[in-house]
């Protein structure tokens, strides 16, 4: 599997959203190492949202490394890899917001980076799943909390 944006997509919850769900349509994505979408309509109550628009997007794009890093070779002496490189992947959500009433939007950006030391796919690919599977599960169980938080600063 990949990643894929299926449309529509079923939103976490937030403090003012019933039941978001958001009608996705593919798009160009800005270079050839990813995938992306623009939110096209919008279901349940979400009052004041608005879908993508020229002036105010609404994107979410996935992007994989330009080049695979590969695993290096051990030192002949110790056995250890002194470097390991990684491979970064990237989930990006655009989405223009208002800094203030009759002001022109403002494009808010969310990214997630996931950072993959070579050779972790192939020596340990369970426990890679597992900190994606912890990550984006503490995303959607916080989701109206980071919510809170982006909007009152309060953090605990």
């Amino acid at each position: 599997m990949t990643i894929n944006f299926t449309s529509p997509i079923t939103g976490a919850a937030q403090v003012g959203l019933t039941s978001p769900t958001y009608t996705l349509v593919s798009d160009t994505p800005p270079n050839n190492n990813g995938k992306q979408v623009v939110v096209t309509a919008l279901g349940g109550t979400q009052t004041g949202v608005t879908a993508h628009s020229v002036a105010a997007p609404f994107t979410l794009a996935g992007f994989r490394p330009a080049v695979f890093r590969q695993l290096g070779k051990p030192n002949s002496v110790t056995g250890l890899i002194a470097n390991i490189a990684m491979n970064t992947y990237k989930l990006n959500t655009r989405k223009g917001v208002l800094p203030l009433a009759g002001q022109p939007y403002k494009t808010m950006l969310i990214t997630t980076t996931i950072d993959v030391p070579a050779g972790a796919d192939l020596a340990d690919a369970a426990n890679v799943r597992a900190a994606l599977s912890a990550h984006i599960g503490a995303l959607s169980a916080s989701s109206s909390g980071i919510g809170d938080t982006a909007i009152n600063g309060v953090i605990g």
